[in-house]
């Protein structure tokens, strides 16, 4: 089955551990992560025919690498492949899922399968996890390892990163989230390894901050200091001058708010605190970025500060340090002043096409601003031809699809240009080969992205890695927080593959244990929802359909409305609850109103606990719809189980989305008829039957004709037909 491919000793070595056991596998990048995977994947479809490896990786560029590598060295037919992403229709990936054997996908559109049952994991021999260190949280990988485990007649998983991160805490977390009972991990000082390690050179280039720019620090400074002592007044106490401690103390806010702690002093602090971030970052851009990027976050700030409402942004940009540091920006941009680290680039980057006028290397940088000022630049550099490499668009950036990003990668391997521009896209396991140099625009405290960028080089050949750091500023804190960050990781990784000392997890319950048989209908946007994947992990039949009036349906005639505590006021505010209240209690005999949270639902808003009484009554006695307050998602779970299985169970008859009350007259039911379509709701239905008179005529027309309406595309127009000329199979 294995062809072309010599495996290594240490992949060996690691490869007898991971037939026994679930291993978390760590090693540098570039050194054979998923040759590991090749032949466990090959020994485990050997071990039980006809079972399927499902290898899962973050973004679909990883995802369609490891379909290359994998079938470049399986002697597998062409259809034994498959590839799940965002881009191929839930139906499509069904039908892919019974044929494959090697199923490459990216998390997300994967863990919607599972929740609707669309695919069945249970032949699933082996789950590769490729850039494990994500499975924290509620990342995808965190419920399809639990769904894996539970449902899989034969389980294993094998864990693959080249960085799990320096703190002990989340180690054991990605550990107990995908049941790791191994660990495996390789440096590049491991005797079976260091043959195998091109050799890369560091050096860190630094640069002194100009005097003027030293004015607008200090500024800052000021004026974050001033907020600190507003802080103080209000009870909070510390220096909170590191992004961390920041991010700290805005969760710690939060968290009081959360419990029911909202008075003048607390709601003060929170706006105060808000002030302290936004006055860091534009400091953090003065002494890490330049002029460029900075004026363009306080134009930004100050545009918000005209249009919008926000407190906090108010008053900033009102404090005297803060106006003055702007103007004073403003001016290094008039005098075409740059960061230092602009020239020091420029120089060092001319020298070395001076050199080497083959040279391929990547540039990264933290900012997209600061990756379209470097490319400004380096347009002025012989022999430089280069392009920027950024995620997908965000909040009107510009940006590059997953399929630009995969055609502009081929361009850079194939040498159309030679410098690449990257953001933190480029970071992560992207197979670039052959970079001679990889330099770092700015320093950053992340381990794992400092590991994962430096790993782009050395790959093949001997490589280079330069940093560029500002003197006397946090990016002398930042490298040698990676650093020490690094250390760290070995030291706790070798400690657990030792010994794993620390406890996993229980297994998880079998199915058998839990009570079957229960169905739940979900909005599709739902999917997501912590409620959603708590009812799958309780073994309930969750369907996922677009819902008109309701958030779950638990049976013909109970649905359910939930709402979060701050939703669930804003709502009443606004009056948006009492119209879909209306729409519900008009489907359904029994709705109901599920609120979900602990904070107290009269100290969320700054409203009248009376008005909100008011409205609660109505709801309760005019409307007749109950009222029930849930802890969390398991709480919210553990109620709709309750409840459907009782339905359920007097009711004994299958029910359906669009099996709620009929519509009292026949324009509702038209309406009802024509909503039922798949994207189709009711003020589309509308328009529908306003243009074609009837519903005879909506189900006669051609797709082109049904495209004339507005709201109706042509992937609407053909789900009507699909469903309208569409054999019917029992």
């Amino acid at each position: 089955m294995l062809k072309d491919f010599t495996p290594r000793l240490y992949q060996e070595t690691i490869l007898a551990t991971a037939a026994l056991k679930n291993t978390l596998v760590v090693l540098p990048t570039g050194m054979g992560k998923t040759g590991i995977a090749l032949l466990l994947t090959v020994q485990r479809l050997k071990q039980r025919p006809g079972s399927k490896v499902l290898v899962v990786a973050p973004t679909k560029p990883l995802a369609e690498q490891h379909l290359c590598t994998f079938t470049q060295f399986l002697d597998l037919p062409e259809n034994a492949f498959a590839l799940f992403t965002g881009e191929v229709p839930p139906e499509k990936r069904a039908s892919l899922w019974k044929d494959a054997q090697v199923i490459f996908s990216t998390p997300q559109g994967l863990e919607n399968d599972v929740i609707g049952d669309k695919i069945d994991i249970k032949q699933v021999s082996l789950l590769v996890v490729d850039e494990a260190h994500r499975a924290v949280g509620d990342y995808s990988y965190v419920f399809l390892a639990k769904q894996y485990l539970r449902k899989a007649e034969w389980p294993r998983i094998l864990a693959l990163t080249a960085s799990p991160g320096s703190d002990l805490e989340k180690i054991e977390e990605v550990c107990r989230n995908l049941q790791v009972e191994a660990v495996e991990i390789r440096t590049e000082s491991d005797p079976d390894v260091a043959p195998y390690i091109q050799e890369v050179e560091s050096e860190t280039i630094k640069v002194e901050l100009p005097e003027n720019f030293k004015k607008i620090k200090q500024l800052f400074e000021q004026c974050i200091k001033c907020k600190l002592e507003i802080l103080k007044t209000l009870g909070i106490k510390g220096s909170f001058m590191g992004k961390k401690d920041l991010l700290a103390l805005q969760a710690q806010l939060h968290a009081q708010m959360a419990g029911g702690e909202r008075d003048f002093d607390m709601m003060r602090a929170m706006s105060v605190l808000a002030e302290v971030m936004k006055a860091h970052h534009a400091l953090e851009l003065l002494e890490t970025q330049g002029a460029f990027q900075l004026n363009r976050y306080l134009e930004g700030l100050y545009q918000e500060a005209v249009s919008g409402k926000t407190k906090a942004v108010k008053n900033l940009v009102a404090d005297l340090s803060f106006k003055s540091a702007f103007i004073l920006a403003q001016k290094l941009l008039e005098q075409k002043q740059e960061h230092p680290k602009i020239d020091a680039l420029r120089e060092f980057l001319i020298k070395e096409f001076e050199k080497n006028k083959m040279l391929k290397l990547i540039l990264f940088t933290q900012y997209r601003d600061s990756a379209v000022r470097l490319a400004e630049e380096l347009k002025k550099i012989p022999g430089a031809i280069a392009h920027i490499f950024v995620g997908q668009a965000k909040k009107g950036d510009t940006g590059l699809s997953q399929k630009k990003q995969g055609e502009m990668l081929d361009q850079f391997r194939d040498g159309l240009f030679n410098v690449l521009i990257a953001t933190s896209v480029a970071e992560e396991g992207l197979d670039i080969p052959k970079v001679d140099l990889v330099v770092f625009y700015e320093p950053i405290p992340s381990v794992i992205r400092h590991i994962q960028r430096r790993g782009r080089t050395g790959r093949q050949e001997k490589g280079r890695v330069v940093i560029f750091m500002t003197k006397n500023t946090r990016e002398e804190a930042y490298m040698w927080s990676a650093r020490a960050k690094e250390k760290r990781m070995v030291r706790i990784l070798e400690d657990l593959r030792k010994t794993m000392s620390f406890k996993l997890a229980p297994k998880q319950a079998t199915l058998t244990s839990i009570p079957a048989g229960v169905k739940i209908f979900a909005d599709y946007r739902e999917k997501g929802s912590g409620v959603v994947k708590e009812l799958v992990e309780q073994n309930v039949t969750v369907r996922l359909e677009m819902l008109q009036h309701a958030d779950y349906l638990l049976s013909s005639r109970v649905a359910v409305e939930l709402k979060l505590v701050d939703d669930f006021v804003s709502s009443l505010i606004d009056g948006r609850l009492l119209e879909q209240l209306k729409s519900a209690k008009k489907s359904f005999e029994r709705p109901i109103i599920i609120i979900q949270g602990t904070q107290d639902i009269y100290a969320v808003r700054n409203v009248h606990p009376n008005s909100i009484r008011g409205m609660l009554a109505t709801i309760m006695v005019s409307y007749g719809i109950p009222l029930i307050q849930t802890k969390d998602e398991r709480d919210t779970a553990q109620l709709l189980i309750a409840i459907a299985r009782r339905e359920q169970d007097e009711d004994k008859k299958d029910f359906a989305p669009h099996a709620d009350r009929k519509p009292a007259t026949l324009q509702e039911q038209q309406e009802y008829v024509i909503s039922a379509f798949p994207n189709i709701g009711l003020n589309l239905a509308k328009e529908l039957l306003k243009y074609f008179k009837n519903v005879k005529n909506v189900m006669n027309a051609t797709e082109e004709e049904l495209t004339k309406v507005e709201g109706v595309g042509e992937k609407k127009a053909k789900g009507i037909k699909d469903i309208v000329d569409g054999e019917y199979k029992s």
